[in-house]
């Protein structure tokens, strides 16, 4: 699943602070305004969007993910909310009705299908938007993350009451990053509202069916599934100690040495632990018995051993020498997710000690998370105790009327301190000011709302109104107030918000309610996921190729050098299971630039996913240990090195074509050869040296990890291809790595502009860059 927010800021893109796992989020998270808060609007009422603006008008709104259009509405002006414009004495322009709302289904693990909606409402009328960018002469027909596509630059005339009609999608698609306007503005204040939902059906198939998550327990359990992705939790309780040193670790240099410990039997410790940049992180929350949670680490606290994740090869080679890729995961991910492994022997080989932080103090030791005690988790399992709450009628804060109570609010939020709540017989109005001063001026509340899945009416369906707007026109309320000096007050401020209601034009569920979620909130834990679905691979295939060679073999495969959607689905339906499981093992799909990195030298090593050893292999030199596999093993000790790393009895010959035949093992030792290098350098095993403690490929994709790709373009120096090509020198290293293990190498080497190609291709696909590479690298759906 790959999504993004719906502002791309460039400073977003790059980031200073090592700590920083997501700059683009953390940058437009600045753009969330205080009048436009989730889930609670400023008069009490359900508000299930949130209020973005960033600092410049021009910066476009965005689609989030690949999706099809459900329905849109192109405006040609603005319309007034009924205030008069003081310069010219004619009623205010001041609220856009445009909108887009989209429908999207991705995958975020095996068999994990996800269906939600993304809506993007208030954007801007088409005169202010001609004024603020200029279009292209021939505009995209569908879609463009460079300009406006020719279906957002149509708009129809308005009805004899000013409203733009509604139009459904009609089997238009977009994709991720594809421009979709420019934010506007309502009632004069200018914002995008920003909503993600799932209807009933859609989130108990993910969220409920077969207990697939925890979202809504009061408790953590390891779960049977073996759904994993982003951070791991560990939940330890029962007194459990922490070591300074692990048992029978004195000497060893994977340890340093930490504090002796203990926690107190009736405190419950949460960890959570992640890898950024090669280093590992903790953060840590202490219940002491009283149901409330206090950090324990203000700032993520990094592993005394340095390049933690960079060493994980070597150190599950040292500390679980009978089954180094089992030891590898339980480093990992704390537990075992493979299910074709050799076991490790029971007791202190399965043992797993890691640093945590355990007391007020800031202490930190070592913990043996492989026990049975010890709770393991992931971001998959949305914990209760990382500020996911459900929301539903059974313990929902607002009333019959639509209305937030403010003591039922403070109760869900487990805040007992004093909040000055307004007396049962004051106003309403004084109600609204209390609660709207609690949830905006407070930001630990803000920050507890943010887990909010809350199951609600929305707000553009009509069928709503009556109840949603009722104690507007009722004894004490706004418009009940005025009726001797706007009698028509309420009936026009009713009409005013249909004209922003769209929801009987679409195919959705007319009466039910839906799932929300704090949309920021919602893209900040998903980013995490890391799993492709089979469309977004087949979208890192370039539509074009160009292979230097000219073979036969690759006339046969590619005769145009055009690469059909329908023959890049297929290949990568055939192999992005097995690709899945091997970037999450081994951290590939942790961020963008080492995922492009990686699927740049495999894809072309594979001929573009069509084959899994080399060409015409029996006949080289060096068979028949010829390359096998995704990135291809070649010579029989980097065989014996992959079965040692796997715990396989035998000799190499006795496994070495698996690698050809077993899509499985394909894939994962490509991952094997990703972190191990798979070429003795003499260098892996020396920690003296920072550069040597990185493995050589890594080190090639980490230099430049948080860079800007420098694209030039070039046309082939013999008669290949008419087709213009890319060169990146910062891809360029890694590919060396991987094909010789020098990154640093000028000599002549075989493939470096079809691996180009891939690079550029899954770049413009899967980070957050505004790449313009055309048709010859985009691919999409047919």
């Amino acid at each position: 699943m790959i999504i993004s927010p719906p502002f791309l800021p460039t400073a977003g893109l790059t980031s200073t602070d090592d700590t920083q796992t997501d700059p683009m989020m953390a940058a437009v998270a600045e753009f969330e305004l205080a009048h436009g808060i989730f889930p609670i609007a400023f008069d009490r009422r359900w508000h299930c969007g949130v209020h973005l603006m960033p600092n410049e008008q021009h910066e476009p709104v965005r689609a989030i993910a690949d999706g099809e259009v459900v329905a849109y509405r192109i405006a040609k002006t603005a319309i007034s909310d009924g205030r008069i414009d003081s310069t010219t004495g004619s009623p205010a322009l001041n609220s856009n009705t445009g909108f887009v709302l989209l429908k999207h289904t991705s995958e975020t693990g095996d068999g994990r299908t996800l269906t939600f909606y993304s809506l993007y409402m208030h954007l801007l009328d088409l005169v202010t938007q001609n004024g603020l960018a200029a279009q292209l002469n021939n505009p995209d027909a569908d879609s463009s993350p460079i300009a406006l596509a020719a279906w957002l630059l149509q708009a129809s005339n308005p009805d004899p009451d000013g409203n733009y009609p509604v139009r459904p999608g009609n089997n238009l698609r977009v994709y991720r990053k594809d421009v979709l306007g420019y934010y506007g503005a309502c009632h004069g204040q200018p914002h995008l509202h920003f909503e993600i939902f799932m209807t009933e059906a859609d989130f108990n198939e993910y969220f409920v069916k077969d207990n697939r998550t925890q979202l809504g327990a009061t408790s953590a359990l390891t779960p049977e599934s073996k759904d994993y992705w982003g951070c791991s939790y560990y939940v330890i309780s029962n007194g459990q100690m922490f070591h300074s040193m692990p048992p029978g670790q004195t000497d060893s240099d994977h340890f340093p040495r930490l504090t002796d410990g203990q926690l107190a039997s009736q405190s419950i410790l949460y960890v959570q632990a992640y890898f950024h940049k090669g280093e590992r992180y903790t953060r840590s929350w202490i219940d002491a018995g009283n149901g409330q949670m206090t950090l324990l680490t203000p700032t993520p606290v990094k592993d005394g051993f340095k390049h933690y994740e960079y060493q994980l090869y070597r150190r599950a080679l040292e500390l679980y020498p009978n089954c180094p890729s089992e030891g590898y995961e339980l480093l990992r991910f704390g537990r075992i997710l493979s299910t074709d492994l050799p076991t490790l022997p029971a007791g202190a080989a399965q043992s797993t000690w890691v640093a945590v932080t355990f007391n007020e103090s800031g202490k930190q030791g070592y913990v043996d998370i492989s026990q049975e005690s010890v709770q393991k988790l992931s971001d998959a399992d949305f914990p209760f105790f990382m500020g996911w709450q459900k929301i539903g009628d059974d313990n929902t804060p607002f009333d019959a009327d639509g209305l937030c109570n403010f003591d039922e609010l403070k109760k869900i939020l487990h805040d007992v301190e004093p909040a000055g709540a307004p007396a049962k017989d004051e106003p309403e109005y004084k109600q609204e000011d209390v609660l709207s001063a609690y949830v905006k001026d407070k930001q630990a509340i803000r920050q507890k709302l943010q887990g909010f899945v809350c199951k609600a009416p929305s707000e553009w369906n009509s069928n709503h109104n009556a109840t949603r707007y009722a104690a507007l026109n009722e004894a004490g309320g706004f418009y009940a107030e005025q009726k001797d000096t706007n009698p028509n007050g309420y009936g026009d401020f009713i009409k005013f918000v249909e004209k922003f209601q769209f929801w009987d034009k679409t195919p959705l569920p007319s009466n039910e309610k839906l799932w929300f979620f704090h949309p920021l909130e919602f893209l900040r834990h998903f980013r995490k996921c890391g799993w492709l679905s089979v469309k977004e691979l087949a979208q890192c295939i370039p539509r074009k190729v160009i292979d230097q060679t000219k073979s036969a073999a690759y006339q046969t495969v590619y005769p145009t050098g055009i690469v059909q959607w329908s023959t890049a689905f297929n290949r990568a339906n055939k192999y992005c299971r097995y690709l899945n499981y091997a970037f999450r093992l081994y951290g590939i799909s942790n961020s963008a630039v080492r995922l492009s990195s990686f699927l740049g030298n495999a894809i072309q090593e594979t001929t573009y996913l069509s084959r899994t050893s080399e060409a015409n292999g029996a006949n080289l030199s060096y068979a028949p240990w010829y390359g096998r596999g995704v990135i291809q093993l070649t010579h029989e000790e980097n065989y014996s090195r992959y079965g040692k790393f796997r715990g396989w009895v035998g000799s190499a010959a006795s496994y070495r074509d698996s690698l050809e035949t077993d899509l499985a093992r394909a894939c994962d030792s490509a991952g094997f050869y990703w972190v191990s290098c798979a070429k003795p350098t003499g260098r892996e095993h020396n920690i003296n040296s920072d550069a040597d403690a990185v493995p050589v490929i890594l080190q090639a994709t980490l230099s430049n990890v948080c860079g800007v790709y420098n694209y030039h373009a070039k046309t082939c120096s013999i008669a290949l291809s008419s087709m213009k090509f890319r060169v990146c020198k910062q891809f360029e290293r890694t590919a060396r790595a991987v094909n010789n293990g020098n990154p640093d190498s000028t000599n002549a080497m075989y493939g470096i502009v079809p691996r180009t190609n891939v690079f550029l291709a899954s770049m413009a696909k899967l980070s957050d860059f505004i790449v313009d590479f055309n048709d010859s690298y985009m691919q999409k759906e047919s």
